[in-house]
């Protein structure tokens, strides 16, 4: 049997979950790292992370861990962690292709005794609906007989530079009551802030869903009542400093909810809760509402250009910010996306500037390119989309140097004064 002085990790995914993992890890034990990218691999290898989740020294320091592209060269590993994207497609419905992908792959080599532990954000029940069967079928191995599964969800917040996957507290769970206590093990050799070992594994699998499910209905709530300000022209960070004097007051902020968490978890419970006949009225209230932000910042911007008598057909807007978050290179399911789209509804010129995010990447996931630089006094509209801290040190003058003599100002993050902007969310 597997045991601490002979396990062997694998871990599948090297993205902002897989990485960080993989290099705690190999800190202390013996682990390849697998990714199907090969430039991926390249770039590790060289000692570098584009995702900076990761620094080149944290990299260095992880002696024992290895990488590749071949999963032949993960057979002699014993424990596998699935770190793979979980997206939903076109029709906001989950999709479970790289999940599926990384199990078959696994089962190909999948041998007496191995455990397989999944990360990735997923419905409850679909680590044993979906992923052991596929295992199974690959491997001619009976599960929770042969081999095991754990499920451990992933907790990672990109360009989080306070919470570390070591100082996140981690759920995790396991197929019988010996291997959860195994998986619990092999975590609290990385996990200093501890673990929580839930009763099984679609307990953690809800747990994970839940927690950004639960933000994302906030966010709603805040974005509604930011609607509702501006109708009555109440500036809403000031109601929500006043109503933040109470202490039990939730801190949430109106805005874009984009990203791979927040913006897509939510659908992979509403899938499952309709799956067995039940439709989630709150929840998709919430996530119609937050996806309506992007049109709602547009009309507030083109009200505005109207009201200064800025001719809005042909004129130009820069949006400060791509990435889903500040001081983060992420772009997956950047709500800022559907503000550019919005504003090429009405033959407006759109520029986007962001020094975080790489231009290569943009082009090939929005067939957008980004600017390199601003232009002096070129813009009819300026949108400041995301915090980044290069935006927060321009300053007030900077920014609005880049506008005409007359444009309007949005903006979204509150970075700067009431008086100082021409729209606030």
């Amino acid at each position: 049997m597997i045991n601490i002085d002979n396990i062997k990790i694998a871990v599948i995914g090297l993205g902002y979950v897989g990485l960080p993992l993989a290099v705690e890890f190999g800190k202390k034990i013996s682990v390849i790292g697998f990714d199907i990218n090969t430039n991926r691999i390249a770039e590790l290898i060289s000692g570098t992370d584009h995702t900076l989740e990761v620094s080149d020294e944290e990299l260095s320091q992880a002696s024992r861990l290895s990488y590749s592209s071949d999963m032949q060269m993960l057979k002699d590993c014993n424990f596998f962690i699935v770190t793979v994207p979980t997206p939903i497609d076109e029709y906001k419905q989950p999709d479970l292709t790289p999940l599926i992908k990384a199990s078959t792959a696994i089962g190909s080599i999948l041998k007496q005794d191995d455990i397989v532990v999944y990360e990735s954000t997923v419905y409850p029940g679909a680590t044993e609906e979906v992923c052991i069967p596929v295992l199974e079928k690959k491997s001619g191995l009976i599960f929770n007989q042969d081999f095991y599964a754990g499920y451990s969800p992933e907790r990672i917040n990109p360009g989080d530079k306070e919470h570390r996957v070591t100082n996140i507290l981690k759920v995790t769970a396991g197929s019988t009551p010996e291997i959860a206590d195994f998986v619990d093990e092999v975590y609290n050799l990385i996990i200093t802030a501890g673990t929580h070992k839930a009763p099984s594994i679609k307990v953690a699998e809800a747990a994970k869903v839940i927690e950004n499910t639960q933000r994302d209905v906030n966010i709603a709530l805040i974005n509604e009542l930011a609607v509702i300000f501006n109708k009555m022209n109440i500036d809403t960070e000031a109601v929500l400093q006043a109503a933040g004097t109470k202490w039990n007051f939730l801190p949430f902020r109106p805005g874009l909810v984009g990203g791979h968490c927040i913006g897509v978890d939510p659908y992979y419970l509403t899938h499952k809760a309709q799956a067995i006949g039940y439709n989630p009225e709150i929840i998709l209230a919430g996530r119609r509402l937050n996806d309506g932000m992007g049109a709602y910042v547009t009309t507030q911007l083109i009200k505005t250009m109207i009201k200064k008598r800025i001719q809005v057909e042909g004129a130009k807007v820069l949006i400060l910010g791509l990435s889903f978050k500040e001081n983060c290179p992420d772009v997956r399911n950047t709500k800022i996306i559907d503000i550019v789209h919005e504003l090429q509804e009405y033959n407006i010129g759109v520029d986007i500037y962001d020094p975080w995010v790489n231009i290569d990447e943009a082009q090939r996931e929005y067939n957008i390119a980004p600017i390199s630089e601003p232009l002096s006094n070129h813009y009819d509209g300026v949108i400041l989309a995301v915090a980044h801290q290069e935006f927060v040190q321009m300053g007030i003058d900077n920014i609005r140097s880049l506008g005409k003599d007359d444009h309007v100002l949005y903006d979204l993050k509150y970075v700067f004064a009431r008086d100082d902007t021409d729209i606030r969310l």
